[in-house]
């Protein structure tokens, strides 16, 4: 089993280290694209065209499912790359998670870019989704770009100014950027109000990976380890996994569990 992950940057690590819990038998192929993010201030088309290079260099490696674990990309690019490469290799797009967040009742916050928040494909999910519930969206601008680096203080002041944004009665935070995975804690630590019940987070990364063998046919099989290869590509590149994949807990798990070789 070969599963392919892409992404503008290291985004995509989070579905990745769910499929390689779900899944420790699976080889992976991750693809994404330094040389041309970030992909928000691009226009649709440019998105697009930069989108299918990344998968285009996956798909070269013979996957049996390709998953775009970028909110960006599935906004602009899923219907040409479903096109372009479906039936023979199955797309799954990452959509955030406002459904089980707005399930859950109270007053929920949506995290994302400043390009996706306020978008018609936000505001189209939360009236599907969330219809009665009180939704509040908060821009993150610079936060994608200061975890793809891997700058510290990047991340804290861009949490702590979305957290300023936040209101005090949320109950439900929403992680609308597969980057904010990364430093999911960080923002718990930031929005959790003192005397408050404890904050939830929702991320995409676990639907996103059962989605993905579900397509295929394949259920979890956590206990299945054997020996796998993990193939990282930089624009199309083949390469290790840069020393800012590794600043966080999922990209060291994959580099522990199967390295690039």
């Amino acid at each position: 089993m070969k599963i392919a992950l892409m992404d503008s940057g290291i985004g995509l690590l989070p579905a990745a280290a769910a499929v390689r819990r779900l899944r420790p038998d699976a080889d992976l192929v991750l693809s994404w694209d330094p040389d041309g993010m970030p992909w928000g201030p691009r226009t649709p088309e440019d998105i697009t065209e930069r989108a299918l290079a990344v998968a285009e260099a996956a798909a070269a490696h013979g996957p049996d499912v390709l998953i775009v674990a970028c909110n960006t990309a599935s906004v602009h690019s899923l219907p040409v790359m479903r096109a372009r490469f479906e039936p023979d290799l199955p797309i799954i797009g990452t959509v955030p998670a406002i459904k089980p967040a707005a399930a859950g009742g109270g007053h929920v916050a949506i995290w994302a870019t400043p390009a996706t928040t306020g978008s018609a494909y936000q505001r189209g999910l939360i009236e599907q989704f969330a219809d009665g519930v009180t939704v509040t969206e908060v821009p993150c601008p610079g936060l994608a770009d200061a975890v793809h680096h891997a700058d510290d203080a990047a991340v804290d002041a861009a949490v702590a100014a979305a957290a300023a944004r936040t209101p005090d009665d949320v109950t439900t935070v929403v992680l609308g950027c597969t980057n904010y995975e990364l430093v999911a804690e960080r923002i718990r630590a930031a929005v959790q109000r003192p005397g408050r019940p404890p904050l939830i987070l929702h991320g995409s990364a676990g639907a996103v990976a059962a989605q993905a063998l579900r397509r295929i046919g394949a259920g979890p099989s956590p206990e299945a380890v054997t020996e796998t290869a993990l193939t990282v590509l930089l624009s199309g590149r083949e390469a290790l996994l840069p020393a800012t994949a590794l600043a966080y807990d999922e990209g060291r798990f994959l580099q522990a569990v199967s390295p690039v070789r």
